[in-house]
């Protein structure tokens, strides 16, 4: 049985994103400001160097008690026993993933409703909305309306992260919508104190977004 996952604040590396020293330390401090879950996403690296970056990763998702999720590639999910995959549409097919991963988490990237209720039908356990705001790490990616965002929310039950753009600058726009969790990239990993900006973030997000409209 897969086990209950807080999504309230999710980060996905991004090593070419970093403003100072290693993955590790970066994610060290992402989690002691807060974050709940880790994604490692991987696109230039070599099956090794995703492997072991990802093995580095998990001892110290692991002595936190965070789940660590690998984008895109099941081999490496399976190979460091992460605790979820999280793919594409582009990537493997969902029914795919979820015969080679079995009980793991599987989570799928939607950018409407159209593809969150097929993502639905096929198992998914949670939805990554986006990009709702223009930004650097997804230069080929339409926004998403906050609109779509609460309409795959209302219609979908799963659990919900919005991913692209999001800083404290945008999160107000979210407010209200009843999201579980939001994705964030550089504006943990590319600012001087990573710690605080994840601490901030995730204050901001249980203050508005997460609490839908009366």
């Amino acid at each position: 049985m897969r086990k209950a996952v807080d999504y309230t604040l999710y980060l996905v590396t991004d090593r070419e994103l970093l403003a100072s020293g290693t993955l590790e330390a970066a994610v060290e401090s992402a989690i002691r400001g807060g974050c709940t879950v880790v994604q490692i996403r991987e696109k230039t690296a070599s099956s090794r160097e995703f492997f072991e970056q990802a093995c580095r990763i998990k001892a110290i998702t692991d002595a936190h008690g965070i789940p660590l999720i690998v984008n895109d590639r099941a081999d490496i999910a399976l190979a460091v026993r992460v605790d979820g995959l999280h793919i594409g549409q582009s990537d493997l097919p969902l029914a795919v993933a979820r015969r080679l991963v079995c009980d793991m988490l599987v989570g799928v990237s939607v950018a409407n409703l159209d593809e969150a209720l097929i993502a639905k039908e096929g198992g998914a356990d949670y939805l990554g909305v986006g990009a709702m705001f223009p930004t650097d790490t997804k230069k080929d990616t339409r926004s998403v309306s906050v609109d779509e965002l609460a309409r795959i929310k209302r219609e979908t039950g799963l659990p919900i992260v919005a991913i692209g753009g999001i800083n404290e600058r945008t999160l107000p726009m979210l407010a209200g919508i009843g999201i579980d969790g939001i994705a964030v990239v550089s504006a943990i990993l590319s600012q001087p104190d990573m710690a605080a900006s994840a601490t901030s973030l995730k204050t901001s997000f249980l203050s508005g977004a997460r609490h839908h409209n009366a």
